[in-house]
């Protein structure tokens, strides 16, 4: 498919106090044979140094932005709470990226239910150490939670919990789904199983373009890489020849 210089770049943004190790198995799939991916570790993440303000939505999406446009980037993938982010970034007026694919990204107040328990707490590392509980437990059941429950102890506690409480402040005022549907192209990837009943609404009424991934987790970049990358790659083919005949 040529080198890798000469292949479009896709971004890929993780979610909530992950990093872009959870897209690492999408590099073995026909995606990476078209895309070059990029994915990020965003500031007080995945090890990443924070930020020297607060970690908000605003400050992320401004980093984004930036790599969008020094990378020249047309698409970009973001995970759960990173689709607030990837929206805001698509939004500035000199971004390049025009198509966003949401993995179960965040559509309404209802699916901060990760990120939002941030603002149930008067300090970072108080909610830190309580999430990381939350996380052991559900990990029992849930394996896959283990992995991205070893990235979230990487994070640094301030930026964790600043960007949760922002999380829950902009989902107050904000509905995130329309925002995401204003700032690009916009593809929705999910599993019903695993979203809110408020969303599922939302997305119904809303005629976003949509993909359902049958028994995948929230994580399906690291479960179910071959089906997503195959999946994703049928409808952003579809988007280009829509593009071409225009």
């Amino acid at each position: 498919m040529g080198s890798e210089e000469n292949k479009p770049v896709l971004i890929l943004l993780a979610g909530f106090g992950d990093g872009g190790e959870m897209f690492a198995p999408l590099k073995d799939t026909v995606l990476a044979q078209r895309f070059r991916l990029l994915p990020l570790d965003l500031p007080g993440f995945a090890g990443a140094p924070a930020l020297p303000g607060p970690t908000s939505l605003e400050a992320l999406a401004e980093v984004v932005h930036e790599v969008a446009v020094r990378e020249d980037a047309r698409t970009l993938v973001a995970h759960s709470v990173a689709s607030i982010i990837a929206s805001l970034a698509a939004g500035r007026a000199d971004c390049p990226v025009e198509t966003i694919v949401s993995l179960e990204g965040n559509l309404t107040a209802e699916d901060a239910y990760f990120s939002g328990t941030a603002a149930d707490y008067d300090d970072a590392e108080t909610f830190k150490t309580a999430f990381l509980a939350r996380l052991d437990e559900m990990a029992e059941a849930q394996p896959v939670v283990r992995r991205y429950a070893e990235t979230v102890q990487q994070a640094a506690p301030r930026a964790l919990w600043e960007l949760g409480c922002d999380a829950r402040r902009f989902s107050e005022t904000h509905i995130p789904g329309e925002v995401l549907r204003r700032a690009a192209e916009a593809i929705y990837v999910y599993n019903p199983d695993n979203c809110a009943p408020a969303s599922l609404d939302w997305l119904a009424r809303s005629g976003m373009k949509a993909i359902i991934l049958e028994g995948a987790s929230h994580w399906p970049s690291v479960d179910q890489p071959e089906l997503l990358a195959a999946k994703m790659l049928d409808v952003l083919a579809c988007l280009d020849a829509d593009s071409d005949t225009a």
